[in-house]
């Protein structure tokens, strides 16, 4: 039996746009960033709260380490390092708090920039157009010969 089915969660017809793409892969690399520099963080402090709780040092001796635990586990709940593979279904329900309700919020400001007209619509554009112009050339026009350049 597979615990972990690969793509269980996402529907064939389901097919997300450049841009839900583009973002979820922006948010992932920030969610991973966090997350390294959370993990960097508590390699040191679980070390040290550890050797106290061993020493019997401290205002909570014994329970220490536990409560870091219980802290780390609250941030990867807040991070959701892998959220985006519900992004593309869209899912109904609210956000949960952490990462994605930050990044939903400035998506948000984004999207009513745009809207308005704003720079961020001729900058879409711009991309728009640059990935179009990549996706309908075939691949001879994307690599010229040797010394055609």
């Amino acid at each position: 039996m597979n615990e972990f089915p690969v793509g269980a969660t996402l529907r064939p017809e389901v097919v997300p746009s450049r841009w839900t793409l583009m973002r979820d892969v922006a948010v992932f690399q920030l969610k991973l960033f966090l997350d390294g520099l959370r993990d960097a963080a508590l390699i040191p402090a679980s070390l040290a709260i550890a050797l106290l709780d061993l020493l019997g040092l401290g205002p909570r001796a014994g329970q220490q380490f536990y409560l870091l635990l219980e802290f780390g586990q609250r941030t990867e709940y807040w991070i959701n390092l892998f959220g985006a593979a519900r992004h593309a279904e869209a899912l109904a329900s609210p956000p949960r708090p952490g990462v994605d309700v930050l990044v939903d919020r400035l998506e948000r400001l984004v999207v009513q920039e745009y809207e308005r007209g704003g720079m961020t619509a001729s900058t879409k554009d711009a991309v728009d157009r640059a990935l179009d112009g990549l996706t309908k050339r075939g691949p001879a026009d994307r690599n010229p010969p040797e010394g055609s350049t």
